[in-house]
C-alpha cells in the first residue's frame, strides 16, 4: 500500500525555507512508529535534511541528480516505473512538498498530523479533501508550550 505521512498546519503548510517551524515530540514519535521497518520515499530536499538513513527502513530518494547518494539511500529517477515495479510491501511518502504533489494520485492513505495554527510556511501539502475521506482521528493530550495536534487517517474515496 502506498501511504503519505505529513504534519501540516491550518493552511496545509509543512515547512519554510529554514525547515519545519514547530517542535512537537508526539508527532516525531508518531512518525517513527508508523514508518518503522517500512519502505520510505523522500524528495532530494528531504534527503539533505537527514544525517543518516532511517533505521530499519529502505530509504528511497526521488532525484534526477547524477551524483551518488550517501550510503543507505537508494536513488529513484523514474517515479512511474518505481510505482509500477520498484518496491515490494508498504511504502510511505515522507516529503517534501513537490514529492507529495507529484505522488498524491498514487496514494491510498494519508496519515496527517494537524498542527493547530498558521506557522508562516512557504511549502505546502497539496489539496486532498476531494480525493480522500477522514476515517480516523485521535486527539492526544495537550502539552504546555507545544501546539495542539490531531492525528488523522484519510482513505482514498
Amino acid at each position: 500500500m502506498i501511504r503519505a505521512i505529513a504534519a501540516v498546519d491550518d493552511r496545509l503548510g509543512i515547512s519554510s525555507d529554514t525547515g519545519i517551524p514547530w517542535n512537537v515530540p508526539a508527532d516525531v514519535e508518531h512518525f517513527r512508529a508508523l514508518t518503522m521497518s517500512s519502505n520510505v520515499l523522500m524528495g532530494y530536499g528531504t534527503y539533505t535534511e537527514f544525517a543518516n538513513p532511517m533505521q530499519g527502513c529502505t530509504n528511497y530518494v526521488a532525484t534526477r541528480r547524477t551524483e551518488k547518494l550517501r550510503d543507505g539511500f537508494l536513488p529513484v529517477s523514474d517515479l512511474r516505473s518505481f510505482f509500477a515495479d520498484g518496491f515490494e510491501g508498504d511504502l510511505w511518502i515522507i516529503g517534501g512538498a513537490m514529492l507529495y504533489a507529484t505522488t498524491l494520485e498514487e496514494v491510498e492513505e494519508l496519515a496527517l498530523t494537524r498542527v493547530a495554527g498558521d506557522f508562516g510556511c512557504t511549502k505546502f501539502f497539496p489539496p486532498f479533501k476531494d480525493m480522500f475521506r477522514l476515517s480516523a482521528e485521535e486527539v492526544p493530550p495537550l502539552v504546555e508550550g507545544v501546539p495542539a495536534i490531531r492525528f488523522q487517517t484519510w482513505q482514498r474515496n
